[in-house]
């Protein structure tokens, strides 16, 4: 007896990872579709109008209460080495996604095109039993513009009262994402990949996805080349080298899809690639924060993806606003699994005009690469410490 309940216990304790219970929620959401009669998908539909209101109603808010008091953390005693680093960290960030974008301008259209043109908004043939309209308090972009003047006004006032406020509003706010919407999550997949099978488009769509997640397992390495060939030319170091002695950081964030988590690896790797103790001290933690470049890049190409799918725009100049729009998002990221992909949800919906589908999809198909994006952002971090290290060198 004492030892079942020590294994019921034990079996307590055990959590199954969000990237394991997506991935299970897709297949049984492929394999059920094709068993559940339309009264029980209609229900799951039902579920999924509900959720998708209370989704669209918290973006703003998680706007407000992440961005706001980001902004005014960054904003305050801002110096020399804050804004080289802040500038180089949104500059590789910005890159990443452009590199992205025309990349799957190049490749992707084919691969959809050879799967069959498929719309993930059109697919809800079935309608639910009920609807509950939740409207949002403010639209996606007053609550950015907001968030700015709110996070500057706090960074130049240095109002504490304030600063507090938004500090606590944002606890709230990662303590919703974290204990509700990130647990609803997979029976919101499982809902919309249920009616996409029972509709018969679930196929062709995760066949395209399939494709898309190849490529983007190859930029992330072509990224790394960049950022370590620039950082070597300027360092004037084997750039090879450098890239080789981040890598125990790159492993620590496959196994953790935390850049906070790394942290301590990446200090170290960092400075055995020769950067001082003081600028590795400064320029690490902060770009755990806004150095975002893998993350950047998967979500240009996931977006790009759907776009395609459902035959929306995707010219360069719209993206170019989303990819600007996204990089001052994603510094308010939250620390949970998907962070950055959450917080991607306001540009997502107000910049490219994405439904609460569009949005579920693009969670999973992110979140199922989620630890290489941030193993990708962290080891890119040391790249950052090394050109603001000859950087401030050079002015000794």
């Amino acid at each position: 007896m004492a030892g079942d309940f020590l294994i019921i216990e034990k079996m307590k304790k055990v959590k199954v990872p969000l990237l394991a219970r997506i991935v299970i929620a897709i297949i049984l959401g492929v394999l059920l579709g094709n068993v559940f009669n339309e009264p029980l998908v209609r229900c799951f539909l039902t579920f999924n109008g509900i959720f998708s209101q209370f989704l669209g109603f918290m973006i703003p808010l998680i706007i407000v209460g992440l961005v706001t008091p980001a902004i005014a953390d960054i904003g305050h005693g801002a110096g020399k080495l804050l804004l080289a680093t802040v500038g180089l960290a949104f500059a590789d960030t910005i890159l990443a996604g452009l590199l992205g974008y025309g990349t799957g301008v190049a490749l992707f259209p084919s691969m959809v095109a050879k799967t069959g043109q498929v719309s993930v908004d059109k697919v809800e043939e079935l309608k639910p039993f009920f609807e509950l309209k939740i409207p949002a308090m403010l639209d996606v972009m007053s609550a950015l513009v907001f968030s700015f003047i709110a996070g500057l006004g706090i960074a130049y006032k240095g109002a504490r009262t304030m600063k507090n406020v938004f500090a606590e509003f944002k606890d709230i706010i990662s303590g919703i994402i974290s204990r509700a919407i990130i647990p609803l999550l997979p029976l919101y997949i499982f809902g919309i990949f249920l009616n996409m099978t029972y509709s018969g488009e679930a196929y062709r769509i995760l066949l395209v996805f399939a494709q898309i997640i190849v490529v983007i397992f190859v930029l992330h390495v072509c990224i790394l080349l960049y950022e370590f060939l620039i950082a070597g030319g300027l360092s004037r170091k084997n750039p090879f080298r450098l890239l080789i002695n981040m890598l125990p950081a790159y492993f620590t964030a496959l196994g953790t899809s935390s850049s906070a988590a790394t942290i301590p690896v990446t200090m170290k790797q960092t400075l055995k690639n020769g950067v001082t103790d003081g600028i590795a001290g400064f320029t690490v933690p902060l770009c755990a924060t806004i150095h975002l470049s893998g993350s950047m890049m998967k979500i240009t190409c996931c977006a790009l993806t759907i776009c395609l799918i459902n035959g929306m725009p995707h010219d360069l100049m719209l993206f170019m606003n989303f990819i600007f729009v996204l990089a001052i998002c994603m510094v308010a990221a939250p620390g949970v699994p998907g962070g950055a992909v959450m917080a991607a949800l306001g540009p997502l919906s107000s910049v490219l005009g994405f439904t609460s589908d569009m949005q579920a999809l693009m969670i999973a198909l992110y979140i199922a690469m989620d630890s290489f994006g941030t193993a990708c952002n962290v080891t890119g971090d040391g790249a950052i410490a090394i050109v603001v290290d000859r950087i401030f060198k050079g002015k000794d």
